[in-house]
């Protein structure tokens, strides 16, 4: 360097070196170390020792530099992910940074997109002019289209550009490039919640709860409103979604149900898609009109002159005429600009002096790159680019460089290619020599990009065009499944530290180690394989490994637990989805509907996953399946169950599936709004579902893919009927506020309002809706009101009569009964054509009950007071037979030739083909009657009760032939939609879809109603003893193993408790009269009872005492004290022996423990607690500031523990009484305790709460062992060996072991994923002091939290209670 070329020394060059060598050592003195080397020759000679000193010095500086600097960065991103872990840091702000930097990097594409862009300015003029003229009020959304590659993503980021330069400063713009990452397509959930982040974020919007963005419909409802609140805030939005055609599959988003077809003002939705996509096709259908649909059209030749000009300065290149000719000409052929871009990539390697005949250039996109293909395989040989380019096109969201050295040094086929004329260095390791790959990557830098993904940069095609072209270039179905296979081999780890055997030419076989990397699971606790977690799926199911994909996949539970934790559950669902769309697996289904039903609780957790909630849910809803799919679902069960034998922390062992279990006859969940459905329709040509609601909503879903399609929203109350109308697409409804709606089933807007079209108030069963060829008819059992079709109100229609009742309408002709004995049919338009005709004899007067109209037969059914069926027709044809009946439900079947009506708990089908109602059936149920429908084809009636069961019976032999469960409310509304049934109900929201054609073996079993007032459990879980209403006055016995009613009790009073007596069989019953009444569960003959008291007052509670020997009963006024006996085998109930009084003024008794020794612990309404020795003695604990919903006692009769229903627990050691803990804890909503149960030994106590949980505490510490979501809450606990059973009020039996280490890690954190607080206060047992620990959230009041607020709060740490 300070050396002339005649090897003298340069003073000026020795100067200069000298200067920069004292810059770098002051600049870099921490880091830079001077070492003096005298030269030999110039050149520094390793064999001199001192020039060997210096090498190995700087070498030795450098390593250790280095180290120095990887583990700086890996402490901080180690100190990151602590902090994320603990949740020190807020996960809603990480995804926010997430979106805003998503947001940046779009931005930044839109700027270097616009450079290029020439022409266009007048579709540019006209999207612009559309977006001014529109801002100011309503509109719908602009749709760009054309074919691929002719630059609408370029179009639309000039768009931006000038429109940024025209709105208002209060601009928030949002683009999201949804081909950004081909091959892989963004899930519409994905886009809408990041564009949701981003808006809120900008306009200081609520963002959307972890619960929302985890369910796509209430995302989509987010999505539009929060469009209409940012409008209303006086922001002006700018959405941009390129592509929309690359969204995925999932939740058919290219039928676009989510995208709003009026916008509010000042938001402006700009949309791109290919004119020959299924996205283009369905947006043409949501509108009426082309005006907001702007076709980008080919590029004239000089726009595409002016296009290379501009290039070809940029690269600081010139052609020549005749080069620029022969590529306009090119071009000319398409005017495509993706064309061009191809044309002036392929001319950058030309030079002045290229022969005219190199100069070929392709007709089109595919043919240019064809070309390019060709050029590279001349040049890199073919097997090697169709290797590389193949790996690359197959790879599922790219490759990184190291890995595509991998996969090609394992391809067999590329490695004879390379070594095909001379043999490898090693031939006992053999990889693809890296020259190849750099040589050809620069040849590709063009059509190759460098992307971030999950934190690697991985290489992919820069358009997805040439992915297409390198596809059918290269990979035949053959050679796809063998590049498949390669990298799935590569991602199992199959040769990593293996010979790979090898024939290369001239060689005999050669075993060879091709030097690919370990694929583990964990690369370290808490550090997952995520590029194994990706891409392993895909390439196993193309590869045709299926068992392989079995063994590693699906049934793995560590694999299902690590990408539910890493890369969220919708990727696992996504995954199993696509091998069920190769693979005829029904077990692979079963998983995959498991987890679909522990996604909103995973969503409602914010994505945190523990392995002991993971496993314990999949066990719960899988594990009564095991035995039926041993290969899938049995292994991973057995799985799971290994797991939890081994764990070192405390956990619940699920023996039962008592969550929902996925498969039966249960298909599809329709959430609706939070309010009962009262009406239903269904239309068969629309392929739709309309659902009127309580709170005056409509809600309009498609039958097809079940994707909510309308939210309508207009009426004040309740919606009493909703009708279909296909022939116009719309939908009519009437509401209890009086006023009748027609809606468009197109974009959802309101067509027409007519108010007072029914009387206010009126009940959902009273009001009828008919609709004719051209009248429109609303009608009760006083009044009719006639319209036009296009909603002009006809002249009001009444009877001459006062006292008339309406019968129905016959075509457009009204029905109705005048004076109780004269029928007029009248029209209302033409009065001419109206008739009256005697009903009876003048003596008889008819008072309805009800009627119904048969359309095709021209006839109405009416049902009289006085026991008569009377069909009249519109030819005044009248008949009459004797119908006993008073039916709460009739209807008539589709063929007209079945009608069933429906009284109390029975179900009647009567033969109307003639004059005469023939009986046909009497279907008896268990409750009463509320819905039923027929099938299309009269072969199968399904009927719906109060006990929450649907039931399908034969029509031709009256056989019940299946019983649904699973509705957990009373079924009101049932129709058929081919070879579905929709159910709803009035008191719950969610509509069923059910099909009756179901694998057997998957149905779930069933049991008690939902709700149920009273109940009481068997210590095995196996029988069960409820009162489903507060009003019955039965009973009913259950047997939990059949999953059947086996018995009805009857009582002769409202029961006010149930009680069961484990050990002496002894079911016991308190009544409202005053009476206990006892039944001998072994003697079922028998019955015992203990008279009422003296003053006739009601049953509060009863208790049993431990060692069943004596029975406490809790009146209104006194408790009493009875003995248990038994003489000559039979059970005898004596006493009262002895009893207490309560006082008038004292708060009513709530729950009590009958303590041994005779002792009562009992609590009240307002909080108080009282131990009494019934004459003994009386003392009054520490109360509640609550009532009291809870008091148990232990086994052994040594503890107590009393809850409360602001969540307060307190465990009291009874000899004598003191307080040894304080248990609180708060979760989000609920937090009354409200049943619990000592473990055998005493030792610890499980309790159910309102917050829908189990928690097991230790009794000698009173700390927090363990909690489990279990979706309802637990009425009653009763234990067992190991584990107790457990009764929901969703009516489902649970039976749990609990397993507990005897060391428990002093780091464990029982609240680590289901999140609140608890508070710990202990009696120091030595010091007789109390001491309190407190979890780290503070100031935690739940009446104040908001279900926004509900995500920063469980980012807070909750640290497990330490007794200090």
């Amino acid at each position: 360097m300070d050396a002339t070329a005649n090897m003298l020394l340069d003073p000026e060059s020795q100067k200069l070196l000298a200067e920069l060598k004292s810059q770098l050592y002051a600049t870099s003195q921490k880091t830079t170390n001077l070492h003096c080397v005298e030269l030999s020759r110039g050149i520094i000679d390793p064999k001199r020792k001192e020039h060997a000193q210096y090498l190995d010095s700087l070498c030795q500086q450098f390593i250790s530099q280095m180290k120095a600097r990887i583990e700086a960065v890996v402490s901080l991103r180690t100190t990151e992910s602590q902090k994320k872990i603990l949740g020190n840091v807020e996960e809603d702000e990480d995804k926010l940074s997430l979106v805003l930097e998503e947001a940046k990097q779009h931005t930044t594409m839109t700027a270097e997109l616009c450079e290029g862009l020439h022409g266009r300015e007048g579709i540019l003029g006209k999207i612009c002019l559309a977006m001014w003229e529109s801002g100011q009020k309503c509109h719908s959304p602009l749709v760009v289209h054309g074919a691929a590659g002719m630059g609408k993503t370029a179009l639309l980021c000039k768009v931006v550009r000038e429109m940024q330069r025209v709105l208002e400063t209060r601009v928030v713009l949002v683009i999201r490039f949804l081909a950004a990452h081909h091959p892989q397509r963004p899930a519409l959930d994905q886009v809408l919640h990041s564009i949701c982040l981003q808006v809120s974020s900008a306009c200081g919007l609520v963002p959307p709860t972890p619960m929302t963005a985890g369910s796509p419909t209430e995302l989509q409802k987010f999505f539009r409103n929060i469009l209409e609140e940012a409008s209303q805030q006086g922001y002006t939005l700018l959405i941009v979604l390129d592509a929309l055609e690359q969204l995925a599959e999932q939740h058919h988003s290219h039928k676009l149900h989510w995208i709003p077809t009026n916008l509010p003002p000042k938001v402006h939705l700009l949309v791109s898609m290919d004119t020959c996509s299924e996205a283009f096709v369905n947006m043409r259908l949501k509108t009426d009109s082309l005006e907001n649909f702007f076709e980008v059209e080919r590029l004239s030749r000089d726009e595409g002159e002016r296009i290379m000009e501009s290039h070809l300065r940029a690269s600081q290149r010139t052609l020549t005429a005749e080069q620029k000719d022969v590529a306009l000409q090119s071009f000319t052929l398409t005017g495509c600009p993706l064309h061009l871009k191809l044309i002036l990539s392929a001319v950058q390697n030309w030079t002045s002096f290229t022969p005219l005949t190199e100069q070929l250039l392709g007709n089109n996109t595919e043919e240019v790159m064809s070309q390019l293909l060709h050029r590279l395989e001349h040049k890199h040989r073919k097997e090697l680019v169709g290797g590389a380019l193949g790996y690359i096109a197959l790879a599922r969201d790219g490759l990184l460089e190291a890995e595509l050295y991998d996969v090609m040094s394992l391809d067999d086929d590329v490695i004879s290619e390379v070594y095909r004329y001379t043999h490898p260095p090693t031939p006992s390791l053999i990889r693809l020599p890296p020259l190849l790959w750099a040589r050809l990557k620069r040849d590709l830098k063009d059509h190759l990009e460098e992307r971030w993904t999950n934190g690697v940069a991985v290489i992919a095609f820069n358009h997805r065009c040439l992915s297409e072209v390198v596809l059918g270039h290269y990979l035949t179905s053959e050679r796809q499944g063998r590049c498949h296979k390669i990298l799935g081999e590569y991602f199992l780890g199959r040769w990593s530290g293996k010979l790979k055997p090898v024939a290369l030419p001239g060689l005999s076989l050669l075993l060879s180690d091709r030097k690919v990397p370990p694929q583990p699971l964990w690369f370290a606790p808490g550090l997952a394989n995520i590029r194994k977690l990706q891409a392993l799926p895909h390439h196993l199911l193309h590869a045709g490994l299926w068992e392989e994909l079995r063994q590693e996949v699906i049934s793995s539970a560590e694999w299902l637990f690590c990408k539910t934790s890493v890369c969220g559950v919708s990727s696992v669902i996504h995954d199993l989805d696509q091998c069920s769309q190769y693979m005829d697996c029904t077990e692979t289904g079963l998983i995959r509907d498991a987890l679909v039903l522990i996604k909103p609780g995973l969503d409602f957790l914010d994505g945190r996953v523990g392995m002991s909630l993971f496993y314990g849910e999949l066990l719960a809803r899988l594990s009564a399946l095991s035995a039926v799919f041993p290969s899938l679902v049995g292994r991973l069960c057995s799985q799971i169950n290994d797991w939890f034998l081994t764990c070192a922390e405390p956990v619940l062992i699920p023996k039962c599936s008592f969550l929902q279990q996925p498969g039966g006859a249960l298909q599809h969940t329709l959430n609706t709004r939070n309010a009962g459905v009262l009406c239903v329709d269904a239309s068969t040509a629309l392929q739709m579902l309309a659902a009127g609601a309580e709170d005056g909503g409509v809600t309009v879903w498609s039958l097809e893919d079940q994707q909510l399609l309308h939210d309508l929203l207009g009426h004040s109350a309740a919606v009493l009927t909703v009708k279909l109308e296909h022939s116009a697409p719309s939908c009519l409804s009437v509401a209890a506020d009086g006023s009748l709606r027609r809606w468009s089933l197109k974009n959802g807007q309101q067509l027409l309002c007519i108010q007072e079209a029914a009387p206010p108030d009126s009940p959902p069963s009273s009001v009828h809706l008919h609709l004719s060829e051209e009248l429109l008819f609303v009608y009760t059992k006083t009044q009719v009101k006639v319209w036009g079709l296009d909603g002009a109100e006809l002249q009001p229609f009444s009877s001459r009569e006062d006292a008339s009742v309406v019968l129905g309408i016959l075509g457009e002709s009204v029905v109705f009964l005048c004076d109780k004995s004269w029928v007029h049919i009248s029209h209302p338009v033409d009065r001419t054509r109206s008739t009256k005709t005697r009903l009876e004899d003048s003596e008889r007067r008819v008072t309805v009950v009800t009627s119904v109209t048969s359309p095709r037969r021209g006839k109405v059914l009416v049902v009289s007071e006085e026991g008569f069926l009377y069909q009249i027709c519109r030819s005044n044809k009248l008949s009459a037979a004797e119908f006993p009946l008073r039916p709460s439900l009739i209807f008539i079947s589709e063929d007209e030739m079945i009608l069933v009506t429906g009284c109390e708990r029975t179900l009647s089908l009567f033969s109307i083909d003639t004059n005469l109602a023939d009986p046909i059936l009497e279907l008896q149920h268990d409750a009463a009657v509320l819905s039923a429908c027929v099938s299309n084809d009269s072969q199968r009636l399904v009927s719906g009760a109060a006990d929450q069961l649907i039931r399908v019976w034969s029509v031709t032999t009256g056989a019940l032939l299946d019983c649904l469960c699973g509705s957990d409310a009373p079924v009101t509304s049932l129709l058929f939609f081919r070879d579905l049934v929709v159910s709803a109900s009035s008191s719950k929201s969610p509509i069923h879809l059910w099909n009756l054609k179901y694998d057997p073996r998957l149905k779930p079993p069933a049991h008690i109603p939902a709700g149920s007032a009273h109940a009481a459990l068997s210590s095995d879980g196996n029988q069960i003893f409820y009162v489903h209403h507060q009003s019955e006055r039965e009973v009913m016995s259950w047997n939990g193993q059949t999953g059947s009613l086996v018995e009805r009790l009857a009582v002769s009073a409202e029961v006010s408790c149930l009680e069961l007596a484990q050990h002496k069989r002894l079911l016991l019953c308190g009544l409202t009269s005053g009476t206990v009444l006892i039944y001998p569960l072994s003697l079922p003959q028998e019955t015992l009872c203990t008279p009422p008291p003296e003053s006739l007052s009601g049953v509060l509670c009863l208790a049993v005492s431990p060692q069943e020997k004596n029975l406490a009963v809790a009146y209104e006024d006194s408790v009493c004290l009875f003995e248990m006996a038994t003489r000559d085998s039979f059970p005898t109930v004596e006493g009262p022996l002895k009893r207490f009084p309560l006082s008038l003024l004292h708060a009513p008794l709530s729950c009590m423990a009958l303590l041994p020794n005779r002792r009562l612990l009992y609590g009240t309404s307002c909080g108080s607690v009282v131990l009494n020795g019934f004459g003994g003695g009386v003392s009054e604990l520490q109360p509640h500031g609550s009532k009291v919903t809870c008091v148990t006692a232990s086994n052994w009769g040594s503890h107590a523990l009393v809850g409360s229903q602001d969540g307060v627990q307190r465990l009291w050691a009874l000899n004598p009484p003191s307080l040894d803990h304080t248990m609180e804890h708060k979760g989000f909503f609920f937090h009354g305790v409200i049943s619990a149960a000592f473990s055998e030994s005493d030792q610890f106590v499980f309790t159910g709460s309102e917050d829908r949980t189990i928690k097991i505490w230790d009794v000698a510490s009173g700390k927090l062992l363990f909690v489990q979501y279990v979706y309802s809450p637990v009425v009653r606990m009763v234990t067992f060996r190991n584990g107790f059973a457990a009764l929901t009020l969703q009516g489902s039996v649970i039976r749990e072991a609990f397993r507990c280490p005897d060391h428990v890690s002093p780091d464990y954190n029982p609240l680590r994923i289901i999140k609140g607080q608890y508070r710990l206060t202990s009696r120091d047992k030595n010091r007789d002091a109390w001491r309190t620990s407190v979890s780290d959230l503070q100031h935690f009041n739940p009446a104040q939290f908001k279900l926004s607020l509900m995500g920063p709060l469980r980012a807070e740490p909750s640290s497990t209670c330490v007794l200090l």
